[in-house]
């Protein structure tokens, strides 16, 4: 209730500010009402990294086909040495929680049949035209072993750089994430990227990235030849000069009347 009155307060406060873009607000929540009502009824740490899920054991595509027709998700659960396991997920708790970066990027809580165990996606199949999940992978983390996955890039000051703002040059993304090698407890959400010293013409590889301790790269694992390119900064193409020369050639002197 406190929440509210300060809302509503501050509607009357500020209303002659906000009435501008009210219904866009109005507009944002009625398409995110399904997000902001589940993450009113649920902690973040559990609505986004927390998902209930049932062995299954009707398997095959008739099964999988079955249980996407009652909006659940079939998943597959493996690695530590263990057996593979198939399991099914609510799709409408998959696909508010797949909405959220970190969703990505962070040590899951699978309750399997009232047991916990931990784990992070790594693959995820979408419907080619429809907004819906049809199948995940999970893998088994263990707290005392360092687990491999993906974790996206965040390009940071590109606006700001002076290569972009006053030299007119533009970034170009060789990669959105990267793959790295670290322990559960230290796994990052994202990696940071920051464009505002890279010069035009220069480009930034995995080696320039800045990895928080305890976390190391896989390609650069594997040795130099594997310091991919992360980010160039190039000359924003316009009119060569000899098209500029040809167009004014063409351009006919005006006659002396």
């Amino acid at each position: 209730m406190v929440i509210f009155a300060a809302l509503f307060i501050g509607l009357q406060v500020f209303w002659p500010y906000w009435r501008v873009n009210l219904a866009n607000i109005v507009d944002f929540g009625r398409r995110n009402l399904h997000l902001i009502t589940y993450l009113l009824e649920l902690p973040m740490s559990e609505g986004i990294f927390t998902l209930d899920a049932e062995v299954r054991t009707d398997l095959g595509k008739g099964a999988s086909r079955r249980l996407r027709h009652d909006d659940k998700v079939p998943a597959v659960l493996y690695g530590l040495g263990k057996e593979a396991v198939s399991l099914t997920l609510s799709h409408n708790k998959v696909f508010q929680a797949q909405e959220f970066e970190a969703f990505y990027s962070h040590v899951l809580t699978l309750n399997i049949d009232g047991k916990k165990v931990e784990a992070v996606i790594k693959d995820m199949q979408r419907h080619p035209f429809k907004p819906r999940v049809t199948h995940l992978d999970f893998l088994r983390v263990d707290a005392k072993q360092a687990l491999q996955t993906n974790v996206p890039l965040h390009f940071l000051n590109e606006e700001k750089a002076e290569s972009i703002k006053t030299l007119g040059g533009h970034a170009e993304h060789h990669m959105v994430d990267v793959e790295i090698s670290c322990l559960p407890a230290d796994l990052p959400e994202f990696i940071e990227v920051d464009v505002a010293a890279v010069e035009l013409g220069q480009t930034l590889h995995l080696s320039d990235l800045v990895l928080p301790e305890g976390v190391t790269s896989v390609d650069l694992a594997k040795g130099e030849d594997h310091d991919l390119a992360v980010v160039t900064v190039k000359t924003t193409k316009g009119p060569s000069v000899e098209s500029e020369e040809a167009d004014t050639d063409g351009e006919e002197a005006p006659t002396a009347e």
